[in-house]
């Protein structure tokens, strides 16, 4: 018989709230998406090969170019247009979802994927895609700004761990159906059907949204806390009891009370002695927000910045992407098997090691994770530049599955919660706003740069692999950072709490 623990929780997640989440996090989804959308199909749109299984069949007729000759510096550019765009959506949607509202800022992430999208798949020329693929990464980089915040503050308190790690989920959810469509579609023209899914992920969010509500704490800070506390019991579900998650809100509390009395359906919802919210703490007028650079020039926030920027910049630097964005071309003949089915396998890993991990933070606590992350990867790096240097294909693939396992239980999914935990809600937005253009530019670093590294080192020293060395050494120093800077958040109830100070207030 379930205990009631997991009643209660069961309870938690209506099925409303369960809809919000599935629309929200098609914007990671599409990050995911765009980010390995060309890695199947690097050969075959560069004009390389007419396929990358080899099929000798006959291509299907299209009145656009079957592919669109470039050098390997100028796709890595190309590449390196999403992570340029998202640098740009990550630093603007934390001020504009701020103060105009976190619906708002997803509803403009939609046209954005819907336009970018749109280019790439007619595109015949480099920059034409190279605008497309801007575009697209302006959107990415906003929602995974904006998504993260909108979980945290619609999902049950006790559960934000796990509706945290979604964000990571539905990424790899993104990059799994790329490769496994890059994996059918990568021969002729029909590279281009896969870049047109993302305009159709585009319509269906943008559709969606229109069906979503704003985020009951950002209405609660910036116009009505009483509209806040409908719209919050309506996503919690009949006669759930949200007076503690309104504790600070102003308005009259009252109102919660009772909407979950009027609302609940089963008649055996004990009322709670009504109260009337006096002197609040919290005045009821808009919440004034912190800003981009404000943020960084007081005292009480730089801990915090520089604790997300130093985790982003760590769960790039440890080397991810260097298999998500160039596995195909990397792997090629050094594994025993196709290096495009290869890669499906490693995207299947990525996202069933991040849902089965996805209780970790909950768990363990995100220091923890973080910790056991980057001490996987820095190994895997390290066995798998030796596997590569000595040519031991099955220690490399086992090497690179490991790797990305590993980037699951933690750097995955930790990174992107941390922000909402570690700075009050006045400064969140703009938190965000660095956590993510932090993690674009060493996107960047990593996008525009590994693949020229990689053959530079190859040619300079012999051999492959030598590239993942570095990212060894840069996991150990991430370890060092992680463990002497960063606060476990985990059963901390703000940032007070977390960074061990007295609160403002007191």
């Amino acid at each position: 018989m379930p205990s009631a623990g997991m009643r209660q929780c069961v309870r938690n997640v209506s099925v409303y709230l369960v809809f919000l989440i599935l629309i929200s996090t098609l914007g990671p989804l599409q990050f995911g998406f765009h980010l390995s959308e060309l890695n199947a199909p690097q050969d075959v749109i560069t004009c390389k090969q007419t396929s990358v299984a080899n099929d000798v069949a006959s291509q299907p007729e299209s009145n656009l170019p079957q592919c669109i000759p470039m050098t390997e510096a100028e796709f890595a550019a190309l590449s390196s247009m999403f992570v340029l765009g998202g640098f740009l959506g990550a630093i603007t949607a934390g001020p504009i979802s701020t103060s105009y509202g976190r619906l708002l800022a997803m509803r403009i992430t939609s046209v954005f994927f819907v336009l970018g999208s749109a280019l790439e798949t007619l595109a015949g020329t480099v920059p034409i895609m190279s605008i497309g693929r801007f575009l697209a990464g302006v959107g990415a980089g906003a929602s995974t700004v904006i998504v993260p915040l909108y979980i945290s503050e619609v999902a049950p308190p006790k559960e934000r761990g796990v509706f945290g790690s979604l964000t990571q989920v539905t990424i790899n959810s993104g990059i799994l159906i790329t490769q496994t469509m890059g994996y059918f579609l990568s021969r002729g023209p029909l590279w281009r059907i896969i870049l047109g899914v993302g305009a159709c992920i585009g319509l269906v969010q943008g559709i969606g949204l229109c069906f979503v509500p704003e985020s009951p704490a950002w209405l609660a800070a910036h116009k009505s806390p009483a509209v806040a506390i409908r719209t919050l019991q309506r996503i919690r579900g009949k006669g759930y009891s949200i007076e503690e998650e309104i504790e600070g809100w102003g308005g009259d509390k009252g109102i919660a009370e009772e909407e979950r009395l009027l609302n609940s359906a089963d008649g055996d919802v004990t009322p709670t002695p009504r109260r009337q919210s006096t002197a609040s703490t919290k005045s009821q007028k808009a919440t004034p927000h912190v800003g981009f650079f404000q943020v960084v020039r007081d005292p009480l926030y730089q801990p915090a910045i520089i604790a997300v920027i130093g985790i982003m910049f760590a769960q790039q630097f440890c080397g991810i992407n260097s298999i998500m964005m160039y596995s195909v071309s990397l792997l090629s003949g050094v594994l025993p098997y196709s290096s495009a089915g290869v890669t499906i396998l490693i995207s299947i890993v990525n996202l069933l090691t991040t849902i089965a991990c996805a209780p970790l933070a909950d768990k363990i606590g995100r220091k923890a994770c973080l910790l056991l992350s980057i001490s996987g990867m820095g190994t895997m790096s390290l066995l798998l530049a030796i596997s590569l240097r000595m040519e031991i294909k099955v220690l490399s693939a086992i090497s690179v599955l490991g790797f990305v396992g590993f980037f699951a239980t933690g750097l995955g999914p930790v990174p992107f919660m941390m922000a909402s935990e570690l700075v009050g809600q006045e400064a969140v937005g703009a938190t965000q706003s660095w956590c993510l253009g932090a993690n674009y530019v060493a996107t960047y670093i990593v996008a525009q740069f590994f693949p020229i590294l990689n053959s530079w080192l190859n040619d300079r020293f012999g051999g492959k692999g030598w590239a993942y060395f570095g990212f060894a050494a840069l996991a150990a120093l991430s370890f060092l950072f992680v463990g002497w800077w960063v606060p476990e958040t985990k059963g901390k109830k703000d940032p007070d709490e977390v960074w061990g100070r007295t609160s403002r207030l007191d």
